[in-house]
């Protein structure tokens, strides 16, 4: 057996308790994302629409707002062009075409209180529909300032990982489990705290279950983050996974997860980084190279493009 007999902390199973992982599903996912998909919720439900417009990427945030400004305006130049083509005074257009986008740079104008006055709304219901336009575009581009100020404000970390575990020659002969990290940020990460969990399936009773354990690690703090940081555990006769093989990984879909806590000195406020690891992203014999050297005044160069560079041991 490659793995040891080790004492299961049910504190480490990362909530995901005795499920064991099939088809090379992670428990986490390499950006820190929890691999777990909700279904049941109905299907307009708001529950979780202010996390995700503040956790997606900016690009599909932009779309999504952009996508949704041009909407709301066609909308409104619909009903303004169904209303005929006498509710908008000092419209130019003489085809369909043409009111229609007369139509749709009005509402342009009144969803964002422009008002060029080149055209105006004549009647009471073009004027009751332009008000209610109107306070409609103070009430979204307010939630569209607030969504901003939260996705610029809301602390985070940005720390970039290997892409590998590497299984390295480690202290007079010995080896370690291995992986490096580096601050993608020039801010200063103070107090960071670092845990890893292997876990892996095992046979209980003729039933397939998922087990985890901590990890001993060289050294789990670091009072402060100005290059890089090797993350070693010893494969030492204290470490569980000491004769661990690739094969034994694959055929126990094993893995590691990561956990990063840090005090950001910027926000003075405790950020977390999370990553996983999977049984193929394991090397053996390999170390990894420098990541950093000096210029030509002494300084300190920290290469980031560089923080998954190894050589195999022996070539």
């Amino acid at each position: 057996m490659a793995i040891r007999k080790e004492k299961i902390n049910p504190e480490d199973d990362l909530g995901f308790g005795t499920q064991p992982v099939m088809k090379s599903q992670p428990v986490i996912n390499k950006d820190g994302t929890i691999n777990v998909k909700r279904t049941g919720l109905p299907f307009l439900s708001t529950a979780n629409n202010y996390h995700s417009l503040i956790t997606m990427s900016w690009r599909k945030f932009w779309v999504i707002v952009f996508s949704a400004y041009f909407t709301v305006n066609i909308i409104f130049a619909l009903i303004y062009f169904s209303l005929g083509s006498d509710v908008l005074d000092g419209k130019s257009g003489n085809t369909d075409f043409d009111r229609f986008m007369d139509a749709f740079f009005f509402s342009a104008q009144t969803i964002s209180t422009v008002g060029y006055g080149h055209i105006s709304p004549k009647g009471i219901i073009p004027n009751t529909i332009a008000a209610l336009e109107s306070m409609m575009g103070l009430l979204a581009f307010a939630l569209a300032t607030g969504l901003l100020y939260g996705r610029f404000s809301r602390p985070s970390a940005k720390i970039m990982y290997s892409r590998n575990v590497l299984i390295a020659p480690y202290r007079d002969g010995g080896r370690g489990l291995m992986f490096r990290l580096a601050n993608e940020r020039k801010n200063i990460l103070i107090d960071l705290e670092m845990e890893v969990v292997f876990s892996y399936n095992d046979e209980e009773n003729g039933k397939t279950v998922r087990k985890f354990f901590q990890l001993e690690l060289e050294r789990t703090r670091v009072s402060i983050l100005t290059l890089n940081w090797t993350v070693v555990h010893p494969l030492d006769d204290n470490s569980p996974i000491k004769d661990i093989t690739p094969e034994e990984l694959q055929r126990r879909q094993a893995g590691l997860t990561v956990s990063l806590k840090t005090f950001d000195d910027t926000f003075s406020q405790t950020i977390h980084s999370r990553t996983s690891y999977q049984y193929d992203d394991f090397i053996w014999d390999a170390k990894f190279k420098p990541v950093f050297e000096r210029d030509e005044t002494g300084r300190v160069v920290l290469d980031l493009s560089r923080i998954s560079a190894y050589d195999l041991v022996g070539h």
